[in-house]
């Protein structure tokens, strides 16, 4: 079994993984002023006993990285993920401060497509943490698309389209995916040079913007059971309409409890979701039971 949590943190990312083998991993942060002592706790509290914390970040614009310095602070980053890039901002808050001294640190690892590292995706016999389960299918560093976003970023502009795209599975169980705040058109452009896989989950680009819409290639090759929209103002979202979806700016707080064969959800304001199954779960962690999708891995 395994825990994902989504918080809600307006128009931002926070997430984690409670992995079953003892990992812990963090994708992106958006520690809001009024929640970051609360959800510092919880990431700590949740993490402890893990032997492995590391921390992904899809790129550095201040809605995927505010706070980092305070998080950084309190637990210690000493595995941070992040893609290869130079990007700059012309006025640099605290948070972009703590994200160029990380990635430039050799507490970096660089992720593209097909990495692979010791408990990232890869079992160390010898300390038996076992893998997180998580891999990377983009990006592809030569690609020209992909350089020009990162020359881009080098030079101040927006660094949306240097995010990759990652995987988590569980044996016999969900597969859930991330891509950052990538762009309908840049994905347009990189649209065959990535093996998009099935999944149960699709956390929805750029907080779910209909500018970040995946191609219909590849919305079809994901065929996802759930799709999780984020906080984007509600007139520039797509609502994936032909899809089972759920909305964070609604529901607040969202946990996927994951077992082998099914995504248990939970959350802070439940509402009637058409799709979702109901298996009487009782409430956890402070969060009402909502419904339940069986996984594809079933």
């Amino acid at each position: 079994m395994s825990i994902i949590k989504s918080f809600s943190v307006n128009k931002g990312d926070t997430f984690y993984i409670k992995h079953g083998s003892s990992n812990f991993t963090v994708i992106d942060c958006n520690l809001v002023d009024e929640r970051k002592d609360e959800i510092l706790r919880e990431i700590a509290g949740e993490s402890e006993g893990k032997d492995v914390f590391r921390f992904i970040s899809t790129h550095p614009d201040e809605d995927h990285i505010h706070g980092l310095e305070y998080l950084d602070d309190r637990l210690g980053i000493l595995n941070f993920y992040c893609v290869n890039n130079r990007a700059i901002k012309s006025d640099e808050s605290p948070s972009f401060k703590r994200y160029r001294e990380l990635r430039d640190s050799s507490k970096a690892f660089y992720i593209e497509k097909g990495c692979s590292r010791c408990w990232l995706n890869d079992n160390d016999e010898e300390k038996n943490y076992g893998s997180s389960g998580i891999n990377v299918l983009w990006p592809v560093t030569t690609n020209g698309a992909f350089k020009k976003a990162l020359g881009r970023a080098a030079e101040g502009e927006s660094p949306n389209n240097i995010s990759p795209i990652i995987t988590y599975s569980l044996e016999n169980g969900v597969k859930a995916i991330w891509m950052g705040d990538l762009e309908t058109s840049f994905m347009e452009e990189i649209c065959d040079s990535v093996d998009i896989p099935a999944v149960d989950l699709l956390f929805a680009p750029h907080h779910g913007r209909s500018s970040s819409r995946p191609p219909k290639s590849w919305m079809d090759r994901m065929n996802p059971n759930l799709v999780v929209i984020g906080e984007a103002d509600s007139e520039d979202l797509d609502y994936y309409s032909d899809y089972t979806h759920v909305c964070q700016n609604m529901a607040g707080d969202i946990l996927f409890e994951c077992t082998a064969g099914y995504v248990h959800l939970f959350a802070e304001n439940p509402y009637d979701v058409a799709g979702l199954d109901n298996f009487g779960k009782t409430d956890l962690y402070g969060l009402s039971y909502w419904g339940s999708i069986t996984t594809k891995g079933n």
